[in-house]
């Protein structure tokens, strides 16, 4: 088996199916199977599903029990020599998959690759292709240093923006809707951190896959498509906290012990800041 790709659903019938069969439309040259983790979905998903695509191995959960335990449940079943993180929100493009695969195979250093991810309106989605959330990083990005001068390493180490978006290059951090790791990288460091519910657990396999000495790659020659929520629709209020959570606990686990009392009090207050701000800005906002 090369490529296990797992999907992990929850009430997103029509988006999961699109993606599913973009799968098979790709026709890969290479060996594929499909996992899907069903987190309590109440809109039918998993019986048309089975329906349509009885190839799919569906796991069914009775709760939501999250995005990295759900990631966590397939990667236990897969067989694939490479597993491939993909959100049920993404199309993928003809030659995605088995160019990929073929990248990865030519250097054995390649702990992670991902591809270029574009938004439904063409743009690209910034978070396929980013550095990690030092302190610096981040107040840079959130203060605005970061958009004024895009062409800087210093003032825009989070996205990276100064580096040729059209070259295949070395990058920290990829995004978990499309993350193509080595069977190898994960036997080393391990599987997806369930401390983390629904955001951050991307980032923190990347760190932790460089950290263990392995590659990343961001391979900007194939692309996929990924329908992210409109940022102006209202969230539920879960997401707006465990996305901040995610920001709380990755500092926690990585960069603290790196600085002093003062500065990660800072980094706290900020978080808790941007949660207050972003929460109170999400009540005002339209409904679905």
């Amino acid at each position: 088996m090369d490529v296990s790709i797992i999907i992990v659903n929850f009430n997103t019938k029509k988006l999961t199916l699109e993606c599913i069969q973009s799968i098979y439309n790709a026709n890969s040259l290479y060996e594929i199977e499909i996992i899907l983790v069903d987190n309590n979905s109440s809109d039918g998903s998993v019986d048309i599903i089975r329906k349509i695509y009885p190839k799919v191995n569906v796991i069914e959960n009775r709760q939501n029990v999250g995005f990295s335990r759900a990631n966590n449940q397939a990667i236990l079943q897969s067989k694939g020599r490479y597993v491939l993180l993909l959100n049920s929100d993404t199309i993928v493009m003809e030659d995605t998959l088995s160019k990929i695969v073929e990248f990865m195979d030519k250097d054995k250093q390649i702990g992670a690759a991902g591809c270029e991810v574009l938004l439904k309106n063409g743009t690209l989605d910034r978070a396929c292709h980013r550095g990690f959330p030092t302190p610096e990083a981040s107040f840079y990005y959130m203060t605005g240093f970061a958009k004024r001068y895009p062409n800087s390493p210093k003032y825009n180490a989070y996205h990276k923006s100064y580096l040729n978006m059209d070259e295949v290059h070395e990058i920290d951090c990829l995004v978990g809707a499309f993350m193509m790791v080595r069977r190898e990288a994960i036997d080393e460091i391990g599987l997806l951190d369930e401390s983390f519910f629904m955001y951050g657990e991307d980032i923190d396999w990347c760190f932790r896959i460089k950290k263990a000495g392995w590659k990343i790659y961001y391979y900007p020659h194939v692309s996929i498509i990924h329908y992210k929520g409109a940022s102006s629709r209202k969230k539920p209020f879960k997401i707006v906290y465990e996305f901040h959570r995610a920001m709380f606990l990755f500092h926690k686990l990585h960069f603290a012990k790196r600085y002093n009392f003062f500065i990660n009090l800072l980094v706290y207050l900020g978080i808790s800041f941007k949660l207050l701000i972003s929460g109170t800005v999400n009540i005002f906002r339209k409904g679905y």
